[in-house]
């Protein structure tokens, strides 16, 4: 009988530098073992994010990449995958024994072991030592840059709509600030989950907002014609609108936030995603008379993976479009500059 071809695990790998400045360099790193309890895996994407702004900009101590997925080439003792599972990696190394890991909000883990990708190595290189309660698996048919939606794409845009949910079940129009790969996630799993809403996406580049308006979504460009900034109290009207059911803003901007809870009807419910600026706003007036809310959303729960995987099978087409662009690990460089440009949708990396 022929055995599978298992390629060799070697013993050092090379590895991107985020030296701070939008500079990266080139080093090399161990391949980890895995511990108890622990899996190797051989990376077969990662995806960009707008949150390694701050890991390009200053540096990071550790290897990036936070959005990866890949097959197990290597199991520690208390595990129960076999080498040769594809999957993802959730991004939080939740404890899974305090009150908010036995609730199921392992988002909310009061004692996470890290990030990963922001204080323990992640997948922008070619192994990533992970906890086999972090990972996922999925089919082996789903290319690992398909893979990589089911995390900030599916995963962070779904819960935020859920959280939205919470407050108003009945949201019959949705404002997204911000068509970067989390609002434009935000909008295929809105069209995915709350029906053939009106969604409607603002952004400042011309590449994204075409990206929205292709998945569905009715586009306001923070700019006109002349380049000068408008107000989304100005962009709303020219879809019909003067106000909507909910807002999630994914661009972490306060001008961003502080229009859109003025543009919310009663009981609407502003749902702030993106980290960054602050939000201040009168009480009285945007909260108690009107009935409002605001929440915060983080990441999403290892358990709404699922859900998600089945909807990626049924859907994978339509959510496959927000991928725009491939690299291979020696053009990382040039992939971070194009994303953080604002001319592309999500943008896949490949070790």
């Amino acid at each position: 009988m022929t055995q599978p071809h298992i390629t060799p695990i070697p013993p050092r790998m090379r590895v991107p530098l985020f030296v701070g400045q939008g500079r990266i360099e080139w080093g090399e790193k161990p391949v980890p073992v895995p511990g108890p309890g622990q899996l190797l895996l051989r990376v077969g994407a990662n995806s960009l994010c707008g949150s390694e702004r701050g890991q390009w900009q200053y540096g990071s101590s550790v290897t990036p990449g936070h959005d990866a997925a890949g097959t197990v080439v290597a199991a520690g003792p208390q595990t129960t995958t076999p080498p040769g599972t594809h999957g993802v990696v959730f991004l939080m190394d939740f404890c899974g024994a305090c009150r908010s890991c036995r609730l199921g909000f392992t988002n909310q883990c009061a004692h996470k072991r890290a990030d990963m990708g922001f204080n323990r190595d992640g997948g922008y290189a070619p192994y990533e030592l992970v906890s086999e309660s972090v990972f996922f698996a999925v089919d082996a048919g789903l290319s690992p840059g398909e893979a990589t939606l089911l995390l900030d794409v599916m995963g962070t845009g779904g819960h935020a709509i859920s959280r939205a949910q919470m407050v108003r079940p009945d949201i019959q129009s949705l404002l997204i600030c911000g068509a970067g790969p989390i609002g434009l996630g935000l909008l295929v799993m809105a069209k995915l989950r709350l029906g053939d809403i009106p969604v409607l996406v603002s952004d400042v580049s011309p590449f994204r907002l075409q990206m929205a308006a292709s998945l569905g979504g009715l586009p306001i460009s923070l700019r006109d014609n002349h380049d000068a900034p408008i107000s989304l109290r100005e962009g709303l009207p020219r879809h019909g609108f003067g106000e909507v059911d909910a807002a999630i803003d994914s661009s972490g901007k306060s001008v961003a936030r502080h229009e859109a809870i003025e543009l919310l009807a009663a009981r609407g419910v502003l749902v702030c995603v993106g980290h960054g600026e602050g939000l201040h706003f009168e009480v009285s007036r945007h909260l108690i008379a009107p009935e409002r809310a605001v929440l915060g959303s983080e990441y999403f729960r290892f358990d709404e993976l699922p859900a998600n995987l089945r909807l990626l099978r049924e859907h994978r087409k339509y959510l496959g479009q927000i991928i725009t662009h491939h690299f291979g690990g020696h053009e990382i460089a040039r992939a971070f500059e194009l994303f953080f440009a604002g001319q592309t949708g999500k943008v896949i990396v490949q070790p």
